[in-house]
């Protein structure tokens, strides 16, 4: 890669890939811990009332809203998730009307909905999960106290950034918890055993099966548990009682125990056995994950400790992979293309003559994507890995063709000269074919656009840039490397020469 690529590819925006309008937008609706399904339930038709307006004006077709146990854990019915249907392109009622748009316009509304903390994303292209947010930034540290403290510290200067938005974390300590504390001595006092106590405490309010039974050849569960209105309050312990063991008497639960409330966490998440928790968020308009992550990357090398463990998680982990296995995933191409051409040239020079197209390309892929204001993704990386086995075709056909004159005995000037002039028109010819047939892809609309238009672009910038350097570029070098190489008739020529000498020297001269 030449310096100007480098140069170019260090002041592209980055992501891992653009996002495409498919038609869905995913909603995540979070209440506060300890929320109940009706507290959920009622924010979610708050925010239907939101959509409503999409629905009637035919830009949406469908409302599918979800409480917890759908998606999230089991009786967490604190979480809820919606998926807003779009109608299709050519259906709408303003045909332009992006799903990127619609999603811009959604944020601030959903954001002013208090009580709950609710974000809508578009749906990730390639397969990435849709509920989850594309930053996500793993801290590990070594106990939890630590962790909340970075948390705190964290959150607040990530929140006051305007290029992120929707900031959380998985680890809150804001679960409420009643904490039952017993008394042992009295409890020893009055013949009460410390399992009796827990296994009242588990009947009546947690529920416990005692026995079944049998009716009409169905099988019932007998399970004990205390009504939902007996076991409201704190003060519900009053009326639950234990037998004394010595006694035989029953005692109020209350004089055996004591009672404390406070908040905990509700998770208490592990990543590669480091107690951790993870940053979540979304790029803030005009933003690219890649933006986003340095800001995170920035904030966590000026706000945490040296002992605190930066990785990534989902989408980011992803966009990180990529981008550092891109040089590899290149070079590959390179060696690959490199070592065919040096198999069918037989020479190990003039497949390096050939490939000085490929920093060309790149450079005028990497120039094209900055011209358009497009971001460097997985697709333009495909594009370019495209770009080395495309260009190649221009050097072949000079070397290929100066090669052959050289072996029907001219010079190396004259040989590449001609080549250059005679190869001229197939070379324009195939390139200005290979750019127009990439227009398309840069001026459609319809499903996946934006992925194509990516590829487009690389390839148009790329192929153009590499033309109209090479047709002047690998003359000259071909011009001064060709004589550190021999023709190809070279050995053949050699042969017939000695065969030639040997034969006069056995004929008898007369």
């Amino acid at each position: 890669m030449s310096a100007t690529a480098y140069l170019l590819y260090l002041s592209l925006p980055k992501e891992f890939a653009p996002i495409e309008d498919r038609g869905n937008i995913y909603i995540s609706v979070t209440s506060p811990e300890g929320a109940s399904f009706d507290y959920t339930k009622r924010h979610v038709v708050e925010i239907e009332k939101i959509l409503q307006p999409y629905r009637d004006s035919g830009v949406s077709r469908q409302v599918i809203s979800f409480v917890a146990p759908s998606f999230g854990r089991p009786g967490d019915v604190k979480v809820a998730n919606m998926f807003v249907r779009l109608a299709p392109w050519d259906k709408r009622t303003d045909p332009k009307l992006r799903q990127q748009q619609i999603v811009k316009e959604l944020v601030p509304k959903l954001s002013q909905i208090p009580g709950v903390r609710s974000f809508a994303v578009s749906p990730p292209s390639l397969g990435q999960p849709f509920t989850q947010q594309p930053v996500q930034v793993v801290v590990g540290g070594s106990t939890y106290a630590e962790l909340a403290e970075w948390r705190d510290i964290l959150l607040d200067r990530l929140r006051a950034n305007p290029r992120i938005q929707n900031v959380t974390s998985n680890f809150e300590d804001t679960k409420p918890e009643l904490r039952v504390h017993i008394r042992r001595n009295r409890a020893s006092d009055l013949g009460v055993s410390v399992e009796d106590l827990g296994r009242t405490l588990e009947t009546m309010l947690g529920s416990r099966q005692v026995t079944r039974y049998i009716d009409r050849g169905k099988e019932y569960d007998v399970i004990l548990q205390l009504s939902p209105e007996d076991r409201m309050r704190p003060d519900d312990l009053s009326n639950i009682f234990v037998r004394s063991g010595a006694t035989k008497q029953l005692i109020p639960l209350s004089n055996l125990v004591t009672l404390s409330e406070r908040a905990g966490p509700s998770d208490l998440n592990r990543v590669d056995r480091l107690r951790s928790f993870t940053l979540q968020g979304t790029p803030a308009p005009g933003t690219t994950l890649g933006e986003a992550l340095e800001i995170v990357e920035q904030v966590a090398a000026e706000s945490l400790p040296l002992q605190a463990r930066l990785s990534f998680a989902g989408q980011s982990r992803e966009f990180k992979e990529s981008s550092s296995s891109l040089l590899l995933v290149f070079g590959l191409a390179i060696l690959v293309v490199y070592l065919v051409l040096a198999a069918q040239f037989e020479s190990f020079i003039h497949p390096f003559v050939i490939m000085l197209a490929v920093p060309l390309a790149v450079t005028g892929a990497l120039g094209a994507i900055w011209l358009t204001g497009s971001t460097f993704n997985v697709y333009s990386q495909i594009g370019m890995v495209m770009l080395v086995g495309i260009v190649a075709k221009n050097g072949i056909l000079i070397v290929e063709f100066a090669n052959q004159l050289r072996d029907a005995g001219k010079g190396t000037l004259d040989a590449v000269r001609e080549s250059a002039m005679t190869r001229l028109r197939p070379i324009l010819m195939t390139s200005i074919s290979t750019a127009i047939g990439a227009v398309p892809l840069t001026l459609g609309t319809g499903a996946g656009v934006e992925s194509r238009g990516a590829i487009g672009v690389v390839i148009i910038g790329g192929v153009v840039f590499a033309t109209l350097l090479t047709l002047f570029i690998i003359p000259s070098f071909y011009l001064m490397l060709a004589g550190f190489t021999r023709p190809a008739s070279f050995i053949g020529d050699m042969i017939r020469r000695l065969e030639g000498d040997r034969q006069r020297q056995s004929t008898p001269a007369e």
